[in-house]
């Protein structure tokens, strides 16, 4: 693919007759990823976790572009349930889905679990679009051309994998570990969901992608005592914008020349930002093994399997 660091929401072509969903769209990189895709003529899918929510994000973005094809639908992706629920509303709504962008996600969170018990970072990152995109695994196998995107981070650098203490449940738990692990997870289940498409012969691609550093608020509250307030304008001076740090994603989804496996990120020093352009994982994430027991841990953990894509490589 071309590496020229230029690309811009112009390059998106005409989506009439797409149908996306995009996780996580209330706000940050999921409304600015919406509103792009939206202006492109898609079919949008803007998923949230409450009502207020999806009638705050419905009507700013009815009131700036005027008529759009926009839905918005309940989803906690930190609940199976829920998850599950959303996969029979979109079943009964759509024969098609031609994009799915794992985007919604939460940030070096304190210790929690989520409804089902796991530990909430892993649960919510990883988990949650794993069942979810199991559970529209169908429909994706259906609509030529398909693409999953999934939304990883700089912090898969720091991720690591421990199948035995999966969960942190030893006691080891931090913050900054639980979120790196996730972000590793996703990369791990991107490049294992290509592998899987390919050995099934389905025609979709699996891709994924990174915002560099953007400000969405998804770290607002690791500054919530006084005392780090002054530190928050002092981080969050000068990053990218939620729209800036949304284009990898929009490249991942919709660039004609990608490929099953690849990944976007900014172009600027240390991948911080700057136009999307395909950048490299670290070799943890390319390890087929782990993903292989990724696989099989998540869907016993999620009780999601994947019947179109029983075929693997291993």
């Amino acid at each position: 693919m071309n590496a020229r660091a230029t690309w811009t929401e112009r390059e998106i072509g005409d989506l009439g007759g797409k149908v996306a969903i995009v996780t996580g769209a209330n706000s940050g990189l999921g409304f600015e990823t919406s509103r792009a895709l939206l202006k492109a003529g898609a079919h949008v899918v803007m998923t949230m976790r409450t009502t207020e929510k999806a009638d705050a994000a419905h009507k700013a973005l009815s009131d700036e572009l005027g008529p759009v094809s926009l839905e918005t639908m309940l989803l906690d992706l930190a609940d199976l349930e829920s998850i599950r629920r959303f996969g029979e509303m979109f079943h009964g709504k759509h024969s098609q889905l031609d994009l799915l962008v794992n985007n919604a996600g939460i940030m070096m969170t304190d210790a929690q679990l989520t409804i089902d018990g796991f530990e909430s970072q892993l649960g919510t990152n990883h988990l949650g679009h794993f069942a979810l995109t199991g559970h529209l695994m169908d429909i994706i196998a259906a609509t030529p051309g398909a693409r999953v995107v999934t939304l990883s981070s700089l912090a898969h650098r720091w991720g690591f994998m421990e199948f035995g203490n999966l969960m942190f449940q030893n006691g080891s738990y931090t913050p900054r570990a639980a979120y790196g692990r996730s972000k590793l997870a996703n990369l791990l289940f991107t490049y294992e969901l290509q592998r899987r498409f390919e050995a099934a012969g389905v025609d979709a691609m699996s891709v994924a992608a990174h915002p560099g550093t953007a400000g969405t608020g998804l770290a607002d509250h690791l500054f919530n005592r006084w005392y780090l307030q002054p530190l928050k304008s002092l981080v969050f001076l000068g990053i990218q914008t939620p729209k800036q740090g949304s284009r990898p994603s929009l490249r991942a989804a919709t660039d004609p020349t990608a490929v099953g496996g690849d990944f976007f990120g900014p172009s600027g020093r240390k991948e911080y930002r700057g136009a999307p352009v395909r950048v490299a994982s670290n070799a943890a994430s390319h390890s087929e093994i782990d993903a292989t027991k990724l696989w099989t841990e998540s869907e016993r953990l999620t009780g999601v399997k994947y019947e179109n894509l029983r075929t693997s490589t291993k």
